[in-house]
């Protein structure tokens, strides 16, 4: 019998369950909300904090989980953008959220499995008048979330812009003084628009804005969320920043690889271009190192 199984059932929403029974871990991905993950529980260890009530009303944008963040990351000036001599409006981080995706195929190959799209439509194109394809598959194997990307320009005659990423949210015990294992040397702290040394360890208490981690190297980040308990995040260079938020009195800390900064769109300098018919493809894995000591 496999150690891995995929199952679905309703709760408000249809639930897809991914189980590893072999490290005692399971994933839960929704969909119809955004094809997000809303729960990642990693060697018996829940990480993702989420909001219930936030994911249950279809109205409001979810706090918790790991929204998928396309084709922007962060916010734009006045929540609009001019492409070609055209305005469009765009809500912070984008349409991929806020859309009910498509399930493809689920497998217990190799790990347990679910396949995801999600294809442009009249919603979408009001906001980013760009042709588009997303393939996601979320895969859970020996205690790791891997979370295949697939970014495809299905136009015919104009290159897509944009800028992808994710927003996970990571329950914490404690203080929200946390050392971030990073080659990172400097942050831009949005609350002030300074850039400043990073140090080792960044507070986020009383912070309102997030901070954006610079200049990282290596593709990889890690930090406790509890005593004896690190979760670590590895992706792919196209990720160049990762970007750290939280909300005053909540216990959480959202941990989110960007491909570029906010308000980008509105700049234009460091967008992602894909050629008609190109794709560009991604992975982020998301891991756990729970000690005894």
């Amino acid at each position: 019998m496999s150690q891995y199984e995929v199952r679905s059932y309703e709760d408000t929403y249809h639930i897809y369950e991914l189980t590893d029974s072999g490290s005692n871990s399971r994933v839960l991905v929704c969909p119809e909300r955004g094809g997000i993950v809303i729960g990642c529980t990693l060697q018996g260890r829940e990480l993702f904090y989420l909001d219930k009530a936030t994911f249950l009303d279809p109205a409001a944008n979810i706090r918790g989980g790991n929204p998928v963040l396309f084709p922007i990351c962060g916010q734009l000036e006045n929540k609009a953008y001019q492409w070609k001599g055209k305005t469009y409006s765009m809500a912070n981080h984008g349409v991929a959220r806020t859309s009910s995706w498509t399930v493809e195929k689920t497998s217990t190959e190799g790990g347990a499995s679910i396949t995801l799209s999600l294809t442009s439509n009249e919603e979408t194109m009001a906001s980013y008048p760009f042709p588009f394809q997303l393939v996601f598959t979320y895969t859970l194997a020996e205690g790791q979330l891997h979370i295949k990307q697939s970014y495809r320009n299905t136009g015919s005659d104009e290159e897509m812009p944009f800028y992808a990423g994710f927003h996970p949210y990571f329950s914490i015990e404690g203080g929200k003084d946390i050392p971030y294992a990073t080659d990172a040397s400097a942050y831009l702290d949005y609350n002030d628009n300074i850039q400043k040394p990073y140090s080792g360890h960044l507070d986020l208490e009383g912070l309102v804005e997030s901070v954006a981690l610079l200049d990282a190297a290596a593709n990889e980040i890690s930090f406790p969320v509890a005593q004896g308990v690190t979760v670590k995040l590895i992706y792919d260079s196209i990720f160049k920043y990762v970007v750290l938020w939280s909300v005053e009195g909540k216990p959480f800390v959202c941990v989110e690889p960007w491909m570029a900064l906010t308000g980008e769109l509105n700049r234009q300098e460091h967008l992602v271009k894909l050629q008609p018919g190109e794709k560009l493809e991604a992975v982020l894995t998301i891991g756990c190192e729970i000690s005894s000591k």
